[in-house]
């Protein structure tokens, strides 16, 4: 009788700590998964603005049709990059391609006096730290989210119930982390 109530017990014990780790994990997705969806919203806005740059500055820049065409391109790639790691693959590219739309631009003056230009470049400059931070946010998520999945005992409970290792939202180049520099 003793016997059969300690393993009653300890069976109990174990079964309230999965609980316990299972809520955890779900706790940690789900923080993870709001990380995410932050990013996603900056990045809409960010391809939202790139346009109106782009569509701003065409009229003065048309003899700069392959820069031009170079962020749309690098613009639609982001809109449907699927997953983290091509979202930060394209979103990379594109920041690339902007730093290059910049440093062509200085190159016109009645651009450097264009009030919706410089409205749209600072409005940019603003949201690429909205995005760092975002960015910074979900990979914290993600560094606890995979620490918990991945440390024993709890890795039993993740593993048990399909919890899968998550990708950090990275940039592949140094230089695509720093925000564009406009300067006029």
């Amino acid at each position: 009788m003793i016997i059969a109530g300690i393993v009653l017990a300890v069976a109990l014990v174990i079964v309230v700590w999965g609980i316990g780790v299972y809520n955890g994990l779900i706790r940690l997705r789900n923080l993870k998964d709001e990380g995410w969806s932050g990013i996603d919203v900056q990045l809409k806005r960010r391809h939202d603005l790139v346009g109106n740059l782009v569509n701003t500055v065409k009229g003065y820049m048309a003899h700069e049709k392959d820069v031009l065409e170079e962020i749309a391109k690098m613009r639609s790639m982001a809109q449907n990059a699927a997953g983290v790691a091509q979202a930060a693959q394209a979103e990379g590219m594109l920041s690339q391609a902007l730093g290059r739309l910049f440093a062509v631009m200085e190159n016109y003056p009645q651009l450097r006096a264009n009030e919706n230009v410089m409205q749209l470049q600072n409005t940019l400059t603003a949201l690429e730290d909205e995005i760092q931070i975002a960015r910074r946010y979900y990979n914290g998520t993600v560094r606890e989210y995979n620490t918990r999945t991945e440390v024993f005992p709890a890795s039993i409970i993740a593993r048990q119930y399909g919890f899968q290792k998550a990708d950090f939202f990275e940039l592949d180049n140094v230089a695509e982390c720093e925000v564009p520099q406009v300067s006029f």
